[in-house]
């Protein structure tokens, strides 16, 4: 995955074009900035900062612009967070200090996400494609990310470890990426977002010849076909 980080620091000024909130004498304005390596905006991304003394934290979400405003306390670093597709990767961290004045901070993030990711939590009946219960809280997570990114186009991938027939496997896959989608679907992601593939055991991520190596390559992944 590659990121950048910019912070850049301004006193009662702004470098980025935003409908302007005024910062207090108690809490600096964040104006964010989310774009790609070719400086396209990022709309709906979400920038987490956690108070390294305080433990409390803030969320910002960018609009259609890649841009979003943020009151942050002042006497604090805060570890920043990006929330990907399907993981918080933690970025950095910045200083906001107590000054005398009112302070405004232009943050900018750079960031290209990796476009296929392997889905944590997801579990199936042995040898089935059931999905069971305890599946939910991680494919309901994929479908507030898709909510949020309307016009993202996945494709849910399947994939077994080498035991069993070729044949069987593909079935199995297939039959698992299909379950997958169908709960996606059924909490009302349009179906013209999303594609269902099994590969069987034809594209490991490990070695077959032991147990953990199995568990790597008997996995749901989704596939970012487009933004």
């Amino acid at each position: 995955m590659k990121n950048i980080l910019f912070l850049s620091f301004l006193i009662f000024s702004c470098q980025f074009s935003f409908s302007q909130i005024e910062p207090t004498e108690t809490n600096a304005l964040l104006n964010i900035l989310i774009t790609d390596f070719a400086n396209k905006p990022k709309p709906s991304e979400t920038v987490i900062f956690v108070g390294q003394k305080s433990k409390k934290t803030f969320k910002a979400v960018t609009g259609a612009d890649g841009k979003a405003q943020l009151l942050i306390p002042e006497g604090d670093i805060y570890d920043v967070s990006y929330r990907d597709f399907v993981e918080q990767v933690n970025y950095s961290k910045i200083d906001i200090p107590v000054e005398i004045g009112k302070y405004t901070y232009d943050l900018q993030i750079k960031f290209e996400p990796e476009k296929v990711f392997t889905l944590k939590d997801v579990f199936f009946d042995t040898g089935k494609s059931t999905l069971k219960p305890e599946s939910s809280p991680a494919l309901n997570e994929l479908v507030g990310l898709l909510k949020a990114k309307p016009t993202m186009k996945i494709e849910i991938a399947g994939h077994t470890d080498s035991d069993g027939e070729d044949e069987t496997n593909i079935k199995l896959s297939q039959g698992r990426a299909n379950a997958v989608m169908n709960y996606l679907i059924n909490k009302g992601i349009a179906s013209s977002r999303l594609t269902a593939k099994g590969y069987g055991e034809t594209q490991p991520v490990a070695g077959n010849d032991t147990e953990s190596g199995k568990q790597q390559n008997r996995r749901t992944e989704v596939r970012i076909i487009s933004e």
